[in-house]
């Protein structure tokens, strides 16, 4: 059993445990604030699929074609050495008729490209489609690139926080402001449209296909600044 004294003693103990910690600083008029900052940058990174299919009552002839067009694009695009190149989505599936009939085999695989070279691709690109379909075209900003951009935006994300800050402290009649908390937000990208080319390319007649060409445009690299200021 605990005795009245040392109940007491604890309570004297809490209490200037208590008394030691000091009170918790006021909080007053704080404010939520966002600024957000972009730079519109060159898109330097092109990439493509080239897809090839075929259809065969037999699913060994299906695979057999497939294997062929896709090892003769890796092999004719090894010649480009800006240019990388890697097998992408690969598949073979059954064709039934109305009557739940096997009829067939048909198969899909892809072969993905990847460069800073536009000249170069466009000229391979223009070589596999003797043999395969132009399945897409897209162009960004490289990794590389887009975090240059973000670091040089990180600065500009805050000062443009502070701008606000000074704003919202003006408006409630302050005089200064303390920053309590602020955060910075690198994920934003707007990538932009889709190049119109790619379409006219990928509507071209496989038989004979003159390189095309493609314009790679701009995206936007974003920075988000968001936080709390408290206005004194």
């Amino acid at each position: 059993m605990i005795s009245r004294t040392a109940l007491a003693f604890a309570g004297s103990l809490m209490a200037a445990t208590a008394l030691a910690q000091p009170a918790p600083e006021p909080r007053f008029n704080q404010v939520d604030l966002q600024a957000e900052v972009s730079r519109e940058v060159q898109n330097d990174l092109m990439t493509a699929t080239l897809v090839a299919e075929a259809n065969d009552p037999s699913a060994a002839q299906v695979a057999t074609q497939l294997n062929r067009v896709t090892a003769e694009a890796l092999k004719t695009a090894g010649e480009f050495k800006t240019v990388k190149t890697r097998s992408g989505f690969t598949n073979t599936f059954p064709v039934y008729d109305r009557a739940g009939k096997l009829t067939g085999w048909r198969g899909r695989s892809e072969v993905r490209l990847e460069s800073k070279d536009v000249q170069a691709m466009s000229t391979l690109i223009g070589r596999l489609q003797s043999s395969m379909q132009l399945g897409g075209v897209a162009f960004t900003v490289s990794p590389e690139v887009r975090r240059q951009v973000q670091n040089e935006l990180l600065t500009e994300a805050v000062a443009a926080f502070r701008d606000r800050a000074d704003i919202a402290t003006k408006a409630l009649g302050g005089r200064s402001y303390k920053i309590r908390r602020v955060s910075l937000n690198t994920g934003a990208f707007v990538p932009g449209p889709r190049p119109m080319m790619a379409e006219r390319a990928m509507a071209a007649s496989p038989a004979s296909v003159p390189p095309p060409a493609f314009e790679g445009g701009t995206s936007m690299v974003q920075v988000n600044a968001n936080g709390t200021v408290e206005v004194e």
